[in-house]
């Protein structure tokens, strides 16, 4: 069907003064981007009570797997669902990027905090060994920042690994609630998602494709 919907012609004057704004604005941009020419391997922490931790931390793994650089994946406290992410990386992008899932939910469904700790545990050693790897680009940590807040990990020497020990190129990327002061400020790039709906207080349950 046709288009008849009315057409507004834009005055000439409004349209060089447009222009000459954008013009304006471009070349303010380009002025500070060409300041920034350094590239190292980045900090990254995904906190806040809102949505989208995990989910902006495998938006960037994705990224990494279309760049085909190599990343991995370490899953604290959800290692046990049966999540999108892991299945699409397990089943079609295997080669380029490993994924441990190492937690078995979160710790008022294990009651066991013996074997929480454990599982963080393990779950820290395998991530300093593919943080370790000088192949791999990218290290995903979802979740770290619960076992943090529950001190299944000691803070101390996580954050002396990732200043010491973190490969100069390599990104690093800790999701959670409740991200530790002390990792806020080693960070180079911090991200508080905020809470301002959520259907779950409606009595909506968690969704496929939404929520895992």
């Amino acid at each position: 069907m046709q288009d008849t919907a009315p057409q507004t012609e834009v005055p000439a004057e409004d349209l060089a003064r447009h222009a000459a704004k954008m013009a304006k604005k471009k070349a303010a941009r380009d002025k500070i981007m060409a300041t920034k020419e350094g590239e190292k391997g980045l900090l990254i922490v995904h906190t806040g009570a809102g949505k989208g931790k995990s989910s902006s931390g495998f938006g960037m793994i994705l990224r990494c797997i279309a760049h085909d650089m190599p990343c991995a994946v370490v899953q604290f406290i959800k290692g046990a669902w049966d999540t999108g992410e892991r299945r699409l990386i397990e089943e079609n992008f295997a080669g380029l990027c490993q994924f441990h899932a190492m937690g078995e939910g979160f710790t008022w469904e294990t009651q066991d905090r013996a074997r929480d700790i454990a599982m963080a545990r393990k779950g820290w050693e395998k991530a300093k060994e593919l943080i370790r790897d000088p192949e791999i680009r990218f290290v995903l940590l979802d979740e770290i920042n619960i076992a943090l807040r529950y001190d299944y990990l000691p803070l101390d020497e996580v954050l002396d690994f990732l200043r010491d020990e973190k490969p100069p190129m390599t990104h690093v990327c800790l999701t959670g609630r409740n991200a530790r002061e002390e990792l806020i400020e080693l960070a180079d790039l911090v991200t508080e998602m905020a809470l301002v709906k959520h259907p779950f207080r409606s009595g909506i349950k968690g969704q496929k494709g939404v929520e895992f």
